[in-house]
């Protein structure tokens, strides 16, 4: 069993962190890192039941309840069997927890594949994301370097597009 999770306090009221995850997979979306990685797409509005994901991972948002949770269930790539979900609690007045955690089994070739590529590149999307909440909530741009790992997941991919 995988469980990988990400964590991020940020200075903000519980109905803006809410409407910031609410938006996720909009055109209006404060949460998911598009311009640096694939967008999030879904094929309707955040709800139980959209279909969509990001690159080659996909999913179906399995539960949501507005301004506090979502989780989605993997529907691809072969040998992700589990989810990955979006939370936030208050932790006190104008302070909210924003989390993001992964719960799966791995199968065949998959187990491999996360230990080189998924991983990495998993986390940093989830990093440049909650950067992209903080930097929203506090007017302050964010830009995290990535890992040398990274750096060079994303050029080997950037290589495969131009063929």
């Amino acid at each position: 069993m995988i469980t990988n999770i990400h964590v991020r306090d940020l200075h903000a009221s519980l109905p803006v962190v809410g409407a910031i995850l609410d938006g996720l997979a909009s055109k209006q979306d404060l949460l998911w890192p598009y311009e640096k990685w694939p967008p999030m797409l879904l094929d309707r509005p955040l709800g139980i039941g959209a279909i969509g994901g990001h690159s080659a991972t996909r999913y179906i948002v399995e539960s949501y309840k507005p301004g506090q949770y979502i989780s989605f269930r993997f529907t691809a790539p072969k040998g992700l069997i589990g989810n990955h979900c979006f939370s936030i609690k208050e932790i006190k007045p104008d302070v909210v927890q924003i989390k993001h955690e992964v719960n799966m089994n791995l199968e065949g070739f998959a187990k491999i594949w996360w230990l080189i590529r998924i991983r990495y590149v998993h986390d940093a999307i989830i990093e440049d994301a909650f950067d992209k909440a903080e930097s929203y909530v506090t007017h302050r741009p964010l830009n995290r370097k990535w890992s040398i790992w990274v750096r060079f997941l994303r050029w080997i991919m950037s290589r495969k597009k131009k063929k």
